[in-house]
């Protein structure tokens, strides 16, 4: 049996591992490739196969599927890539193999935050003009040409790698990676005198001690919606729920004569 996961998040990178030491990696004849898009310049590989790089839109897709024997696609990507989710259902569709989106959960508003929720980066940036002048900007290191137009505040971009494309006038770029803590993101907030913090909504555990920063500093928050998932597409939201859809399909298969 052949998994591709599309992976880039921990999650992905979770779920190979558990397929390869867990005990779906008891499971015998499985064969697992991690396909990472290759936009980050030192990525964390997982376990198993590895490829880089895309595959030429979701017909480009379907055939690497079919290709490479592909039995169960695990779209495992960040939930913000949209472009790749609907992709991946339409090429499933295709090729007729099986696809399960993981997706983390999304943060949740708690007593004390002040959120103010957009639906995408250019309504997020319409925003900010009443809402501060130093802007916190964690949503990556694409999507900067939404801010470009806004020549008043001053940007804090932080990402993984340097930004590329348009990009607001005055702004410091952080490269840094998570996860951060808490008293990390107390500290930036406070050295850099931001008043309004920009993310979407990408969930998990590493980049959220900056939503308690930002409650307890009583500060203003634009969270972008995630973009939804293909609909028809089934759910799961940890990475161990995927291993057990990958066993219960490894168990359903008839036995090699």
């Amino acid at each position: 049996m052949h998994v591709l996961i599309l992976g880039g998040t921990t999650e992905a990178r979770r779920l190979a591992e558990l397929l390869a030491a867990g005990p779906a990696g008891r499971l015998p004849g499985l064969r697992v490739t991690t396909s990472l898009a290759g936009r980050v310049s030192a990525p964390r590989t997982p376990p198993g196969e590895v490829r880089v790089g895309g595959f030429g839109g979701a017909d480009g897709l379907a055939a690497w599927l079919c290709e490479h024997a592909v039995d169960l696609l695990v779209d495992a990507t960040h939930p913000f890539a949209g472009t790749i989710a609907f992709h991946a259902a339409h090429a499933a569709a295709t090729a007729r193999v099986p696809l399960l989106a993981l997706r983390r959960p999304g943060w949740r508003r708690v007593e004390g935050d002040v959120w103010h929720e957009a639906g995408s980066l250019t309504e997020a940036a319409a925003l900010l003009p009443a809402l501060g002048r130093r802007v916190f900007l964690t949503t990556g290191r694409v999507g900067l040409a939404a801010f470009a137009p806004l020549a008043d505040p001053w940007f804090l971009v932080r990402s993984v790698d340097a930004p590329e494309g348009a990009r607001p006038p005055r702004m410091e770029v952080l490269l840094d990676r998570g996860p951060f803590t808490l008293d990390g993101e107390r500290e930036l907030l406070r050295r850099h005198r931001i008043d309004v913090l920009v993310t979407k909504d990408s969930g998990g555990a590493a980049t959220a001690p900056k939503l308690t920063a930002a409650r307890e500093a009583g500060l203003p928050v634009v969270v972008v919606r995630r973009p939804p998932v293909p609909g028809g597409v089934p759910v799961v939201t940890a990475p161990e729920q995927a291993a057990r859809w990958v066993g219960e399909a490894h168990a359903r298969r008839p036995p090699h004569p």
